[in-house]
C-alpha cells in the first residue's frame, strides 16, 4: 500500500469534504458546464464540489483508495465524477481539452514539477483557467500540514517560471491564513495562491 493509500485508508476524509476556499472563490470564473481537470484530487473534495456546481470533472490521483472515496462522495451527492488513477510524473492529459485545471496542495519534487505543470497548462483550452493553492517554504515554521522537505514547497517565482510562455498571470499572492480542511490541514499556514489564464489563440501570454 502506498503512502497516500495509507493516509486515505480511514473512515474520515483526511482533508474534509468541503472544497478549498480559493477554489470556491475562483469558481465564479468558470462558464456553466465547464470541463475541469483536478489532478491530485485525493478523496475528491474539490472535484465533487465542482461536479455539484454542474461542471464535467475528471479527478486524477495516484491513490486507488482516495479515488474510491471520491466516487463514494460523488454518489452521496448524486453527481457524476470521472476518475483516473495515474502518476502525474508520467501522465499527460490531452492538449487543449479542459476549461480549467485545479491544483490544491499538489506538491511535486523539483525534478518533475516544471514538466508536470507545463503539461497541465497545455491541457487548457484558450481562455481556460489554472487555479492553484500550495504551501510556501515558510510553511516549515508551521504545523498545519504539508511536506517537511523544503524542496517540495513552492515559491511564486518558481511558479511564474513554470508557466512562462503558456499562461498569463492574473493573481499571485503569499499570505498567512487559517486552514480548516479536515484533520490534515488545521491551523495557521503560509500559502501561495496563483491564478493564470491561457490566452486566446494568437495572443501572447
Amino acid at each position: 500500500m502506498t503512502f497516500w493509500d495509507q493516509a486515505y485508508d480511514t473512515p474520515q476524509y483526511k482533508y474534509g469534504t468541503a472544497p478549498n476556499a480559493f477554489v470556491r472563490a475562483q469558481s465564479a470564473l468558470l462558464a456553466p458546464g465547464s470541463r475541469v481537470l483536478v489532478p491530485g484530487d485525493g478523496e475528491g473534495r474539490n472535484g465533487v464540489w465542482l461536479a455539484v456546481q454542474g461542471h464535467e470533472v475528471l479527478s486524477v490521483d495516484s491513490s486507488s483508495v482516495g479515488l474510491a472515496k471520491a466516487r463514494a462522495l460523488a454518489q452521496k451527492y448524486g453527481v457524476p465524477l470521472a476518475t483516473e488513477q495515474a502518476d502525474l510524473a508520467q501522465w499527460t492529459p490531452a492538449p487543449a481539452s479542459f476549461d480549467a485545471v485545479v491544483l490544491t496542495y499538489v506538491h511535486l519534487p523539483p525534478a518533475i514539477r516544471t514538466r508536470v505543470h507545463r503539461r497541465l497548462a497545455g491541457a487548457l483550452r484558450p481562455g481556460g483557467w489554472l487555479i492553484l493553492e500550495a504551501f510556501t517554504r515558510k510553511q516549515l515554521a508551521y504545523s498545519s500540514g504539508g511536506p517537511k522537505d523544503g524542496d517540495m514547497l513552492y515559491s511564486l517565482d518558481a511558479l511564474c517560471e513554470d508557466f512562462s510562455g503558456l499562461l498569463r498571470e492574473e493573481r499571485a499572492s503569499e499570505s498567512v491564513l487559517k486552514l480548516d480542511e479536515g484533520p490534515g490541514h488545521q491551523g495557521q499556514a503560509h500559502v501561495l495562491r496563483w491564478l493564470g489564464q491561457k490566452p486566446a489563440q494568437g495572443v501572447r501570454p
